[in-house]
């Protein structure tokens, strides 16, 4: 690593990345929900995004907005994901992003982990959520940049925002969970 190119510091025992601005890398980052379909979990993902990350020098004061583009949803079955687009789910035409702002980030008992609040806002309804996030390390990449990676994740009740479409099933029970799991993988690059 050439002088200056350092990409981790640390801080009160704990490794983070640098101060600064990180932008995503789309190319190796995911924003994945999973949700039980009668007995299996349907893993969904939307493959447009754009994300700003501002680590600060004391990184409990650091920053992370999101916003996703509700057209890129895809589950790997065209029919599946037109109806996640239409009213009976996340209306596209109407709301065609999902958005995520933080509000506070706290260190969690491991030292690699941390915990971000913050509000997410679909169809125009905004709820708290709380992430689980861990730090997987940063490092200078073949080109002379800095790169952090990190993964996130929570679970959230789909009808707190709306999202309450659903079928019963003969046997008892609904087609849908409820609860649908949120994970996030990024590799973040310093501007």
């Amino acid at each position: 690593m050439t002088e200056g190119a350092v990409a981790d510091r640390q801080v009160e025992g704990r490794t983070v990345p640098v101060a600064g601005t990180w932008g995503v890398d789309p190319a190796h980052s995911s924003f994945e929900f999973i949700a039980r379909h009668m007995l299996a979990k349907v893993r969904g993902r939307f493959t447009e995004f754009t994300a700003a990350v501002v680590i600060a020098e004391d990184p409990a004061k650091s920053s992370v907005e999101i916003e996703l583009d509700v057209n890129s949803v895809t589950t790997r079955d065209d029919r599946r994901d037109a109806h996640l687009r239409s009213p009976d789910f996340f209306e596209v035409e109407k709301f065609p992003k999902i958005s995520f702002r933080s509000l506070a980030v706290r260190p969690a008992e491991d030292e690699n982990r941390w915990q971000l609040d913050g509000d997410l806002t679909i169809l125009d309804v905004t709820r708290p959520v709380t992430w689980e996030v861990e730090f997987h390390g940063a490092t200078q990449d073949p080109w002379g940049g800095q790169r952090a990676a990190f993964s996130a994740w929570t679970e959230v009740d789909r009808e707190d925002w709306g999202l309450s479409w659903n079928a019963p099933l003969e046997t008892g029970g609904f087609l849908l969970s409820k609860t649908a799991r949120l994970e996030v993988d990024v590799e973040l690059m310093k501007q």
